[in-house]
């Protein structure tokens, strides 16, 4: 064999090497089915059902629904044995390629492929190599519409795998360890968001208050409209996909008025701005509000510019809103409007069947209960100690799969 099939880093001891093997060749490849979702009996059951929406490069310890031997009998569907590799072969945006682990006894739909991976071949291997080879799978798909993958295509991709299963498994228990502190970090980052998110609900139902630095209490809260104190204005309009990607100018990104509290200064993308064009410019203390998503719980999420930019727009899916009252702090209200009480406020105001929409008018018509800019900015202080803490936490898991990532490409071939 070519040499060209052998990573760049290898453990002590394993000299020998690798062959590219077809998939079909180290495992048994299959498909499930779904049984009549009109019949309840097929539903009301203990084993449990996964779904191309649970696999994204993971370990499936548990299933969000669950079928009965009845539904497993007269369906398609398949019981996949514990340590089978799931492998979604369609979906919308990543989803199609992505692979997971399966950690229990589970049937799946005809969306996902069951890789039973032969004894003589470590399964975790097998697992960590699909996962790198994530982009050469998915360039797999056919050419229709859909783009999604088949059995066919994937009995034929070839792997490049070591003929000693130690090795093999050296390198899995290697990867393996990795996914573990990325699991764990990933936990820490949960914990704190939940503690978070705990202390907003007990800090905006004024369950817990803040003092003045004389260990007085602050002034009662006032319930004012979201109109007695700021304004909102479009994102831009009237713009072609020629007019994206290139000018002089950035707007901000649907993603991150969704994704972040305080709206990051990369999460910009490049639009060109003709001479004359009137479009609404973002400045530093706009809220940002998403208006428009698939489902009612993305719309009117909000988030804060604090960046001193110049040139800077808004996407025509969101909108901003700008304060005119010095006695509100804008972080605060992005603080206060992104807690549950006002995530549920807002929901309500959505409209629409297939699409929903939010009305700036209806918007602004919401009451919220204010402290004294004193208190506002004791909130603010806080959450934003929190904030930093997750976000140190965000960049450690950033690093540790960038980390993962380095070495795959240099051990994995």
């Amino acid at each position: 064999m070519s040499n060209s099939n052998v990573p760049k880093i290898r453990f002590p001891n394993f000299n020998e090497d690798w062959e590219l093997k077809p998939l079909k060749d180290i495992s048994l490849l299959t498909s499930g089915g779904t049984p009549n979702r009109k019949n309840k009996e097929y539903w009301n059951g203990t084993i449990p059902w996964i779904t191309t929406s649970e696999i994204h490069f993971n370990v499936i310890n548990k299933a969000r629904e669950y079928i009965s031997d009845l539904g497993l009998k007269n369906s398609s569907a398949k019981l996949f044995p514990k340590n089978t590799i799931l492998i979604a072969m369609y979906g919308q945006g990543k989803t199609r390629g992505q692979c997971a682990i399966l950690n229990i006894e589970a049937a799946t739909n005809q969306a996902c492929a069951g890789v039973i991976v032969h004894k003589d071949v470590d399964y975790l291997f097998i697992y960590h190599t699909l996962v790198k080879n994530y982009d050469k799978l998915r360039s797999l798909s056919n050419d229709g519409s859909q783009k999604n993958l088949s059995l066919g295509l994937l009995k034929t991709f070839h792997l490049a795998v070591p003929n000693d299963i130690a090795e093999q498994q050296k390198i899995s228990s290697f990867f393996t360890l990795i996914d573990q502190k990325v699991k764990k970090q990933l936990e820490k980052i949960e914990q704190l968001e939940l503690f978070k998110k705990g202390m907003m609900e007990k800090i905006f139902s004024q369950e817990i208050r803040f003092k003045d630095k004389y260990g007085k209490e602050f002034p009662e809260w006032e319930t004012r409209r979201l109109s007695d104190f700021g304004s909102t204005y479009t994102g831009l309009s009237g713009k072609t996909k020629e007019d994206f990607g290139l000018g002089e100018a950035n707007f901000v990104t649907y993603m991150n008025v969704f994704s972040n509290i305080r709206a990051k200064s990369d999460g910009v993308e490049q639009v060109d701005i003709g001479d004359g064009e009137k479009q609404n410019l973002v400045m530093k203390e706009d809220l940002l509000f998403t208006t428009s998503s698939e489902t009612p719980e993305e719309v009117g999420m909000v988030s804060y510019w604090g960046n001193d930019e110049d040139n800077v727009y808004l996407n025509s899916f969101c909108f901003g809103y700008r304060l005119n009252d010095a006695t509100v702090k804008a972080l605060f209200l992005a603080y206060l409007l992104r807690s549950k009480e006002y995530r549920a406020k807002i929901n309500l105001l959505a409209q629409g069947s297939t699409r929903y929409n939010l009305s700036k008018t209806e918007l602004l018509k919401i009451e919220v209960k204010i402290p004294s800019v004193y208190e506002q900015q004791k909130i603010i202080d806080y959450l934003s100690i929190l904030d930093e803490k997750i976000d140190k936490e965000v960049e450690k898991l950033v690093s540790l799969k960038e980390l993962k990532n380095g070495f795959m490409q240099k051990m994995i071939f």
